[in-house]
């Protein structure tokens, strides 16, 4: 019986490598809902060739836009705007499939319509587990969903463990998360104060958008994706490691009990990750190269600089201290990190400054655990009003 797809988020780079796969596959896929922001043409384009039942706009500008350009083309699809749109087309009976990939707290919402409404979540939105872990899972585990991750890391960690989740906690010593290091994994430390926007966004291996390369290169990328492990997967933060490797070909591991290593591997391409949540249990083709091991070249690992001693990356080492904090930690770090990240980008602050501007917000936001998705957007909020505050104290 075929899927029918809502692709929060259809316009950015997951949604579109999602959209590739499903193209492979008419026979067991259909669209029902695409979501975007403001890019109006891309997502025309994407409703001329999958023809969903709704396509839906962030704001009423961009949506009466889309509405003239569609009703030019004769496409019978209702064009729709808002929060409330996107909670509708998340949770809408007809759909046994979510694909949540919108960026940032904005996705918050419609993830939880998913999660209670017991669809099969593809989840390659952080924020759902970082910013409400506590309130998320409560609705994944109420509503009866089934929660696929979709980031290559987490995917991969997914697929190395046992099948029966009940044994993951006796049967497994520590899971291993891999990181490329980014542009910035030998640059002279004394240098980072002076990197230009455009170089942070220069990432090795993967094509992604500015703001998660500029995590890639502070690693905060992967400080959030330790916190989503922890949640995801039930072990304790002590039981989660980090590892550099620069090939990213090992896109992470797992280590059990008996010191046996099982481990996925496979080009960086997100269609693989992608494929494997839409096809599971069965694989499907994802149109990625497959890996040549006659033809690999070397593949190594390098040890990341400690807690005691976080000089290169220090905003990795956030993610362990939040996790043992109240609950609601986890938040402030990451809208902090979303308003330090955005004024480097936009020239206001130094690449260095974002990790103090995080350090600084932590130390004055400290939350109420929350048990509603108000109580969330609160913390999201007022933790963002201090950063935004702070950062403009300061000079690039």
């Amino acid at each position: 019986m075929k899927q029918t797809l809502t692709i929060l988020g259809s316009t950015g780079s997951i949604g579109v490598n999602t959209l590739d796969v499903v193209a492979r596959h008419p026979d067991l896929f259909s669209v029902f809902a695409l979501t975007a922001a403001v890019q109006v043409d891309a997502m025309l384009a994407q409703c001329q060739r999958f023809l969903p039942r709704y396509a839906v706009m962030s704001s009423p500008a961009h949506a009466a836009q889309l509405q003239e350009k569609v009703r030019e083309l004769g496409l019978p699809i209702e064009v729709l705007s808002g929060p409330a749109a996107l909670d509708l087309v998340a949770s809408d009976p007809d759909v046994t499939t979510v694909m949540a990939s919108i960026v940032g707290a904005a996705g918050l919402s419609s993830c939880l319509a998913a999660a209670r409404s017991g669809k099969r979540l593809l989840l390659a939105n952080k924020e759902a587990l970082v910013v409400g872990a506590e309130v998320f899972l409560t609705a994944v585990r109420e509503g009866g969903a089934t929660l696929l991750p979709i980031d290559s890391e987490h995917s991969a960690i997914f697929q190395s463990l046992p099948e029966d989740a009940g044994t993951w906690d006796a049967r497994v010593e520590k899971i291993i998360l891999t990181s490329s290091g980014g542009p910035f994994r030998q640059r002279p430390v004394a240098e980072l104060s002076r990197v230009t926007p455009d170089q942070a966004c220069a990432h090795p291996n993967w094509q992604m958008g500015r703001k998660i390369s500029v995590d890639s290169a502070t690693m905060m990328n992967k400080a959030l994706e330790v916190i989503e492990a922890r949640y995801l997967f039930g072990l304790v933060p002590e039981r989660i490691e980090v590892v550099i490797h620069p090939q990213s070909i090992v896109h992470s591991m797992v280590q059990y009990r008996d010191t046996s290593v099982v481990a996925q591997l496979g080009t960086p391409d997100m269609r693989v990750p992608i494929a494997f949540g839409l096809g599971w249990p069965d694989r499907i083709e994802s149109g990625a190269k497959a890996l040549d091991f006659q033809t690999l070249s070397a593949m190594t690992f390098e040890a990341i600089d400690s807690l005691d001693h976080p000089q290169r990356f220090p905003g990795l080492w956030l993610s362990w201290q939040v996790l043992r904090a109240p609950p609601g930690t986890t938040a402030v770090l990451n809208a902090a990190n979303e308003v330090g990240v955005e004024a480097f980008l936009q020239g206001r602050i130094r690449f260095d400054q974002i990790h103090h501007l995080n350090l600084e917000t932590l130390s004055v936001c400290v939350p109420k655990p929350p048990v509603s998705l108000n109580d969330v957007l609160d913390i999201d909020q007022q933790a963002r009003r201090t950063a935004l505050g702070l950062s403009q104290r300061w000079t690039a």
